[in-house]
């Protein structure tokens, strides 16, 4: 029998709450033995929709055929910054943690689940975005109207980086004002096409770099990297403190470097330590959007400019990776709905 009113009761899986409450629900008709659903999201999930669908078959007790659309919040919309949508940090509080390689596949990962994505690179004395994804040594962006750049298109993402404008060898040798200034005009002196989301990766620490990005623009929310040790968990909580105290929300924490696994044996390794994210994600209640282990391949593939998601988008590694980009850009749709935080649900069959 055909139960349709369990549509109604049907949880979201990231956001713990009906799809009915968040207003997702748009549209649905039995037309014989299907039950047609279209559904609203403000997250992007192309790579969920199987899933859903059959999720939905088995709440209703038939088949389901699910159109699955996605409408981003607007959390960062500004004059100054007229093509983008949303703005999310990606921080760290020390060096070496992975950082960088998690933006860049965040970012990809975002963009494979359906949004228009671009990626920011505001380290500005150590970039790294031209090596990772591969953009070739010494390409520069288009100067449009003597004053604006355009983007370099990089593996479907727009990016921008302070090694496009200057040689390999070049140090910044910058006063923090200097960095601040070169940071803010990568930022709003881009003409950034119509993005979903930007993503900006961030330096290491608490400094200039993060102050300025907060003061120039309306960030939506922060994602802080870390590993399971306790020196860089301490770190990572000096972050949260630092987006806290200028109010941008922190959106959850990714693990990196979670655990090794033996290539020859098989064997599992908590090389850093385990549960950290986990730990410090409770302690400052917030949420564990991923965990990512010690993998050569992730680091091979990141300093060869073809990141994992790019590569092989539908791999083990590559699905952590969007998993965990659709957990944040739904967290970020809850805060643009004023939802207070829930607990995540987990997908997994009984």
């Amino acid at each position: 029998m055909v139960n349709i009113d369990a549509l109604d009761r049907f949880v979201d899986p990231y956001l713990g709450v009906t799809w009915q409450s968040l207003g997702a629900l748009k549209r649905v008709e039995q037309r014989g033995d299907v039950v047609e659903v279209t559904a609203v999201l403000g997250y992007p999930a192309e790579g969920l929709t199987v899933e859903l669908q059959q999720r939905l078959s088995d709440a209703v007790g038939a088949r389901v055929s699910l159109s699955l659309k996605f409408e981003p919040p607007a959390l960062s919309a500004s004059p100054n910054l007229p093509g983008v949508k949303n703005i999310i940090a990606i921080a760290s509080g020390k060096g070496g943690v992975g950082k960088s390689t998690t933006a860049v596949n965040l970012a990809l990962a975002l963009a494979r689940e359906g949004a228009k994505v671009g990626i920011l690179d505001a380290d500005i004395y150590g970039p790294s975005l031209g090596i990772m994804l591969g953009v070739p040594v010494g390409q520069r962006p288009e100067v449009q109207d003597e004053k604006f750049f355009a983007p370099i298109k990089a593996h479907g993402l727009q990016t921008m980086s302070m090694s496009f404008l200057v040689s390999k060898e070049t140090p910044m040798v910058w006063r923090g004002p200097m960095a601040s200034s070169a940071l803010t005009q990568m930022l709003t002196q881009t003409m950034w096409e119509r993005l979903d989301y930007l993503l900006v990766d961030m330096p290491p620490g608490t400094g200039d770099i993060q102050l300025t990005l907060t003061q120039r623009a309306a960030v939506a929310g922060a994602v802080i990297v870390t590993t399971p040790q306790d020196i860089a968990l301490q770190d990572a909580a000096k972050g949260i403190e630092m987006f806290r105290k200028v109010t941008v929300p922190v959106l959850g924490i990714v693990e990196n470097m979670g655990i090794h696994v033996c290539p020859k044996c098989g064997h599992e390794s908590h090389i850093f330590g385990s549960g950290g994210g986990e730990r410090i994600a409770r302690d400052y209640q917030t949420v564990l959007l991923a965990t990512l282990p010690l993998a050569m391949e992730i680091r091979e593939q990141a300093d060869s400019g073809r990141p994992t998601v790019a590569i092989d988008p539908d791999g083990t590694l590559a699905r952590t990776y969007r998993d965990g980009a659709r957990h944040l850009s739904a967290r970020l749709w809850q805060i643009a709905r004023g939802a207070a935080s829930v607990p995540r649900i987990s997908m997994t069959d009984d």
